[in-house]
């Protein structure tokens, strides 16, 4: 039996969950959200915890047990809470801002970055901080993940875009200093 799928989902007061046609559909204060449940995964909901079930004992099964739960409980706390990360942007001239639905990057290429914000994600820019902030923990984690690639941090001046709370390892330069 796996660990983590066995454990049951306690559903917070406001929180609305329907299983329907192999979707989820959870709503909340925040918002709703939705997923496709895999066959072999059957859905459970009492009136104040949800628990998740497999069809058969195989592998594939097993496998998708504990997958399915931590989506769903993903899905709840979102609804409740929502999700965030935070990056730092670290270098002379880099410059963030926000200008409606567009992220605006400066970061010493020849020409500005223009990212358009997808639907569901929410981006505030305090100075060097950018803060991704939504309801979809796997959307606001890519979003992250995007803004982080056009400048990832580079080694040995440590300029760049990173996570809050990631550690860049510095090399020494030429000198060996």
């Amino acid at each position: 039996m796996s660990r983590i799928g066995k454990m049951e989902i306690p559903l917070p007061q406001g929180v609305d969950i329907t299983v329907a046609g192999g979707v989820v559909k959870v709503k909340g204060p925040k918002g709703s959200l939705e997923q496709a449940l895999v066959e072999r995964i059957g859905v459970e909901v009492d009136d104040k915890t949800v628990n998740v079930t497999r069809v058969s004992d195989d592998r594939r099964s097993r496998a998708f047990h504990g997958l399915m739960r931590s989506l769903i409980a993903n899905m709840v706390a979102g609804v409740t809470e929502g999700f965030s990360k935070s990056l730092v942007i670290n270098g002379i001239g880099y410059k963030a801002n926000v200008a409606g639905k567009t992220l605006n990057l400066a970061l010493g290429f020849s020409h500005p970055i223009a990212y358009p914000i997808p639907d569901g994600i929410s981006i505030a820019v305090d100075r060097e901080k950018v803060k991704v902030e939504g309801i979809d923990k796997q959307l606001v984690g890519a979003v992250a993940a995007d803004i982080r690639a056009f400048r990832p941090v580079e080694p040995y001046k440590g300029k760049g875009i990173k996570y809050v709370d990631e550690y860049v390892i510095r090399k020494a330069g030429k000198a060996g200093k």
